[in-house]
């Protein structure tokens, strides 16, 4: 009875140290983004006039989410296309970063550099280099000329086109399958710029692992190979699915999603504040959608210990 009540005691006090943690979010969330959030959905549903009175909205029969799936020839496609690539981009983004923090969390000289180079992609991927690197005039420039001369202005272009084409492929294989190949080593960059949070969080749970459990295994006779899948993976499961849902809202904020852009630019320079609503609001159930059925998903495998 006293280890019960002492078990029950301690799982409280966990529980209001997260929910302490969590506590200016909340606030925050409350004062200052539950009004906004409330009006645009209201704007979504509704044709919105800007005046000198202020914001008028008059019922339209849900035109503005009709106009976004029946009528905008862009959002079917800007939608189907970003979540095919965030899916393939985010399974890329995580295993890249969970064999990163396996590496980082080895016995090495330079151990703390390396990992402070690797947390580098945090502050290199921020909303302002990214910017910065996406306006970069000249080598924009230098790409279109590249282009107009007909030449590969990347290396996995050159590779497509000495390999592959849409209709033969190479030896058997789709040439489908040749392009998404080719799109993924293309995107290893970003890949990399993604994977600093997830590095982080890798290794804070590889670090919580006992090393008695590798010793005993060792004891045991069981290899490298046998113990990163019978003992790495399932104990640092549950950082898995905080992954994923963290790369999938990652990937779908960027400031450079092409989605996202085309509903900035209706809001800020069409001025269709209903329409661009609709669409932020669509988009926003798409993402929710597809981390509910992930984490659902995820969440069958996940180990769950004590």
């Amino acid at each position: 009875m006293f280890n019960k009540k002492k078990t029950v005691g301690l799982s409280n006090r966990r529980a209001l140290y997260g929910y302490l943690f969590i506590l200016p979010f909340i606030l925050g969330f409350v004062f200052f983004m539950l009004k906004p959030l409330c009006e645009s959905f209201m704007m979504a549903l509704n044709e919105v006039t800007l005046n000198k009175e202020g914001f008028q909205m008059e019922w339209n029969n849900y035109y503005n989410i009709k106009r976004a799936f029946a009528i905008d020839p862009e959002f079917n496609r800007m939608l189907f296309d970003g979540t095919v690539t965030m899916l393939y981009r985010a399974l890329a983004t995580i295993v890249f970063s969970f064999f990163v923090a396996l590496l980082l969390n080895q016995k090495f000289k330079g151990r703390a550099l390396a990992r402070s180079i690797f947390f580098l992609a945090v502050i290199l991927s921020s909303g302002v280099l990214v910017g910065l690197e996406s306006s970069n005039t000249l080598m924009a420039q230098l790409k279109d000329t590249i282009a107009e001369q007909g030449n590969a202005n990347t290396i996995t272009d050159l590779l497509e086109r000495i390999l592959v084409s849409e209709s033969s492929g190479v030896e058997g294989i789709s040439g489908k399958v040749f392009k998404t190949v080719f799109e993924i080593i293309d995107s290893i960059y970003d890949v990399a710029m993604a994977s600093g949070i997830q590095i982080i969080i890798f290794i804070s749970g590889l670090q919580n692992i006992s090393p008695s459990m590798y010793e005993a295994a060792q004891m045991e006779g069981c290899t490298s190979w046998e113990s990163l899948w019978k003992i790495t993976v399932p104990m640092i499961s549950p950082l898995l699915l905080v992954n994923w849902i963290y790369t999938i809202i990652d990937f779908f904020m960027k400031s450079d999603n092409e989605l996202m852009q085309k509903i900035r630019n209706e809001m800020v320079l069409q001025l269709n504040f209903g329409f661009s609503s609709a669409m932020a609001w669509i988009y926003f159930l798409a993402c929710m959608l597809i981390i509910g059925i992930s984490s659902l998903i995820i969440s069958k495998v996940v180990y769950n210990y004590d």
